[in-house]
C-alpha cells in the first residue's frame, strides 16, 4: 500500500511544471530550495548573511551542496517581526541579486517579498519567482504577477508576519486553509496566472498543534494540482515541541521533509541543502 502510494507521488508531481522566463521546470525529481536570508533578525542566526560577500558564497556552497534553487529574503517573517520600509528591503535584497544574477546566470531566484512594488523590481533585476508569505495581503500583488507573468508562491497566511500568530482561530485548519487557499487561486486564475505554488504555510497563523494537524493532511493539497511547496526547516514547530533551539533542530527537520515527500513536495525550501539532498536521494530509492 505504502509502495504504490509513493508511485502514485512520483507520477503526480512529473506532471506539473512551471514556466520560468519561457524554461519549463518539471518536478519529476523534487527540487531544493535553498533559503538566503539577509536579514539581521532571521529566528535561525546562522542562517544570516550580513554583506553581499557572505550571501554570494553561501549561494554558491548551497549550489555545490545540490540546491536546485535559491531563495533570497530581505524582510525577516518570523512571528512577531517587525516590518521595515520597501526602501530598507530593497536596500537589502538588490545588490545581493545583482551579485547572484552575474555571478550565477543559470540559477532559479526565488524572492521571498510580500511586496508588490520589491516583486516588481526584483523581477525586472532578474528574479524568476516570487515567494509571497502573505497570501496575497498587498492588495497589488496579484495584479503584479499577471503583469509579469512569474511564477508565484501562494502561502497561506493570515495577517502580517507582525500579527498572523493573533488568527488561529480555525474550526477546522486543514479545510480552512484550504479554502481560503482555493479562493486565492481562483483570484490568481481569474487574472490570468496559471504558474503557481501552492506553500500550506506551516508556522504562519497557527499553533504548534495545528501545524501538526495540517501536516498530517498534507497529501490532500494534491487536489489543487499544483506543485507543493514545504517550508518547515528548523521552525518552531520542531524545536518547540522538542524543546530545543533552532541551532539543534536538524534531525527533527530531515524527519519532517522525508514525510513531506512521502504526501508529495515538489519543492523543499530548507537552510540545510546538503541534508535535504541526501534525504531526496534517499527518498527516490523507494
Amino acid at each position: 500500500m505504502q509502495i504504490f502510494k509513493f508511485t502514485f507521488v512520483k507520477k503526480n508531481n512529473k506532471m506539473k511544471t512551471i514556466n520560468c522566463r519561457g524554461k519549463l521546470i518539471n518536478f519529476d525529481i523534487p527540487k531544493i530550495m535553498a533559503i538566503v536570508n539577509l536579514t539581521p533578525d532571521s529566528f535561525y542566526a546562522d542562517s544570516r548573511c550580513e554583506n553581499v560577500e557572505i550571501a554570494v558564497n553561501q549561494i554558491d556552497k548551497a549550489l555545490q551542496n545540490g540546491a536546485d534553487m535559491i531563495d533570497l529574503g530581505a524582510c525577516s517573517s518570523r512571528p512577531g517581526a517587525d516590518e521595515i520600509s520597501a526602501g530598507e528591503e530593497w536596500q537589502r535584497l538588490e545588490p545581493v541579486l545583482a551579485a547572484a544574477r552575474r555571478q550565477f546566470p543559470e540559477v532559479i531566484i526565488s524572492i521571498d517579498t510580500y511586496r508588490s512594488k520589491i516583486a516588481e523590481m526584483a523581477v525586472a533585476a532578474g528574479a524568476d519567482i516570487i515567494n509571497d508569505i502573505s497570501c496575497g495581503y498587498d492588495a497589488q500583488m496579484f495584479s503584479t504577477i499577471a503583469r509579469m507573468q512569474v511564477p508565484y508562491v501562494l502561502t497561506h497566511m493570515r495577517g502580517t508576519p507582525a500579527t498572523m500568530q493573533q488568527f488561529t482561530d480555525y474550526k477546522n485548519v486543514t479545510s480552512e486553509v484550504m479554502t481560503e487557499l482555493s479562493q486565492k487561486l481562483r483570484q490568481l486564475t481569474n487574472l490570468g496566472v496559471h504558474d503557481v505554488i501552492i506553500d500550506p504555510g506551516f508556522g504562519f497563523s497557527k499553533t504548534l498543534e495545528q501545524n501538526y494537524e495540517l501536516f498530517a493532511h498534507l497529501s490532500e493539497f494534491k487536489i489543487f494540482d499544483k506543485p507543493i511547496l514545504v517550508g518547515i526547516s528548523r521552525k518552531s514547530m520542531i524545536h518547540k515541541l522538542l524543546d530545543i533551539a533552532p541551532d539543534k533542530a536538524l534531525n527533527g527537520t530531515t524527519v519532517l521533509n522525508t514525510l513531506a515527500l512521502q504526501a508529495g513536495a515538489a519543492i523543499l525550501r530548507v537552510h540545510d541543502v546538503a541534508e535535504a539532498v541526501e534525504v531526496r536521494r534517499i527518498w527516490g530509492e523507494i
